[in-house]
Order: structure tokens, then sequence, then C-alpha cells
């Protein structure tokens, strides 16, 4: 069974904390046994042995594990803290290096990455953490390439996330690697989330002249876009659907989705072709007329614009029972994948 050690450090960020071990403690393989050990560790700072409080002080946290416990994982995952600038607890960079070397993956939810940039691990590669922090992370680890526009890096070894919900993202990325697309869609299920998201965290920046507030006042259209993208829609007819003019549309699009409506639509059909090449046999050229697409060629060059593979390879890589994520990435979503993902 596949060892998850989460590190627990004093005044830890909850909700950094619990997505790792709720995401990866809902992922079941086939025949219903976990896929993975979730280990909650500590190196025992805070007010009592073993014990951390959360930040803010809201509740304390006792593991039930030492630093000892990362050295039998397979996979160690650090969760922020309320201050990323403290230096790291005596032992804990050695402990992670130390599993690093012996091939351990390391994953950092959001200002986590601080911490894993403490241990050197980072240096020379790509990460990413929340777009408030990615300024001082690069100021004060500078031979780390930090990306604030997405929601996750992965290096093959070493994986990044942004903030808060983007661990999700991660995570589910994860278990997708480890344990093919079925068993991470039945996590994301359970954790009531997609298993891939549109866009990367640039769309949540906010700008010194921040755009008009980001309400529901799209929400139906695109719930209308959802369930029309595999008809031939223009974006007059997009227009007339929302009541708005056409370069109004365009101006609502990208203030609150980060893109254009007929770019979403092009995202939106091709994550029904997704879903449609990893549970049913219908050849390509089927699956185009179903999402909306004009022709197979059309189809498959968005397809690959996309997802970064063809609809065949997609195919190949995520209809196997516990085959791994191409290199190429995660679908759907805003990452960046700079090394080997096997």
């Amino acid at each position: 069974m596949h060892t998850v050690a989460v590190l627990a450090l004093d005044q830890v960020i909850p909700f950094d904390l619990s997505v790792p071990i709720d995401t990866f403690g809902w992922a079941r393989l086939p025949d219903g046994r976990p896929a993975y050990r979730v280990r909650v560790c500590s190196p025992g700072a805070g007010p009592g042995p073993g014990e951390v409080s959360a930040a803010g002080g809201v509740f304390a946290v006792r593991a039930p594990y030492g630093l000892e416990a990362m050295a039998d994982a397979d996979t160690i995952v650090l969760p922020g803290v309320a201050d990323p600038a403290l230096p790291l607890p005596p032992g804990v960079a050695e402990a992670v290096r130390a599993a690093a070397a012996n091939g351990t993956r390391v994953a950092s939810i959001c200002v986590g990455a601080f911490v894993l940039a403490a241990t050197g691990l980072l240096d020379g590669l790509r990460a990413t953490t929340h777009w408030r922090a990615a300024r001082e992370l690069a100021e004060r680890y500078p031979a780390v390439t930090v990306d604030p526009n997405v929601l996750y890096v992965d290096n093959g070894q070493f994986l990044t996330s942004a903030g808060a919900a983007a661990a999700l993202d991660m995570c589910l990325h994860m278990v997708r690697r480890d344990h093919g697309s079925a068993v991470a869609a039945h996590a994301a299920r359970m954790s009531v989330m997609p298993l891939e998201r549109e866009g990367g965290q640039a769309q949540f920046i906010v700008h010194d002249l921040p755009p008009a507030p980001a309400g529901a006042t799209l929400e139906p259209l695109l719930a209308w876009l959802e369930d029309n993208c595999d008809r031939d829609l223009a974006l007059d007819e997009i227009a007339a659907r929302a009541r708005m003019s056409s370069r109004t549309l365009n101006r609502r699009f990208r203030e609150q989705t980060g893109t254009t409506p007929l770019q979403w639509l092009h995202r939106a059909r091709v994550r029904r072709a997704q879903y449609l090449l990893e549970t049913t046999p219908h050849p390509v050229e089927r699956i185009a007329v179903q999402v909306g697409f004009g022709s197979p060629t059309a189809f498959r060059e968005r397809f690959r614009r996309v997802v970064g593979t063809s609809p065949q390879a997609y195919r190949r890589s995520f209809r196997a029972e516990g085959e791994r994520v191409a290199p190429e990435g995660a679908p759907g979503a805003r990452v960046a994948v700079d090394g080997p993902t096997a």
C-alpha cells in the first residue's frame, strides 16, 4: 500500500493539513481496498509532545508519528504554515532531503512551497504557491523559478500547488498518476470536486484595479453552454442567450472566468470528449460529432492543443486500469509539468 506522510508543523494551516488526509483517504482500488495509508507526523513542536497548534490557535493536533515516518513514506506532503518565513524546526529539512534521496515523492501545498524550498530540493526547478506569496517565494529562493499562474507544477518527484482548492487538484493528479483515472474520478466524486478544472490561479489574482466582482451572473449561461456544447454555437448566439452584446459578453467572460466564451466552449467540449474517451468505446470520429466539433481533424487539433496529446493516446493512457498519467500533464487544468511523471 502506498504510504503518504503529511507533515504537521506548528501553526499549520488547517485546510492544507486536511486536504491530503481526506483526498488520499477517499481513494479506493477497484476491489474496494484503500489505495493509500495516510500518516500525520510532526517534529514535536508546540505545547506538548507530538502536538502542534493550527494557524490562529483554533485547535491543536497531536500527531501519532514523528519525523521517522517520512523515511518509510512513498509520498511526503508539506502543508503551509501561518508564517512561512520562520525557520524550519530542527531535523525537518534533513528528514525530507533524506527521504527524497531514496526516491520519495515530495509535494507542497500553498505556502508549504516555502518549507520545500528551504530544503534546497526545488533549486533549479519550476514551482508555484499561493499567488499572494509568489513574489516573496521568488525573492527568498532565487534558485527557484516561481510561476504564480498555474494550479500546480509537477516536476516528477517534486510537486507544488497553489493556494486552497488547488491542493485538491494536485492530490487528485497524484492519485491519477498512481492508480489511473477511474480511482481518481471516484476520489474526486467523493470530494465533490471535478477531476479536471479549467484555467489557473491567474484568474483569482487581485490586481491594482480589480475587475467587476465575479458573482453568479454567468452561471446560468455556463450551465447552458455545458448542456449545448455539442451544437455549432457562434458568439452572436451565445451573446443573445446572455442578453448582452458580444463585446460586453467577452468582457464579462474575461472578468469572471479568465478566458473568452469560445475558448471556454472549446474547453468544455474537450472535457466532454475526455469523459467519452475514458468511459465509452466510441470511435474518435463519433466523439468529435458528439462534442460539437465540425470535423474529426478540427477535434484532434483542438484536443492536442488543450490536453497535449492525441485522443487515441489519451484513451490508451486513461482507460487502462492502473495506468499512470501521460507525461504531457494533467488534462483540462492549468498546470505545469516540467519532468517525468512516471
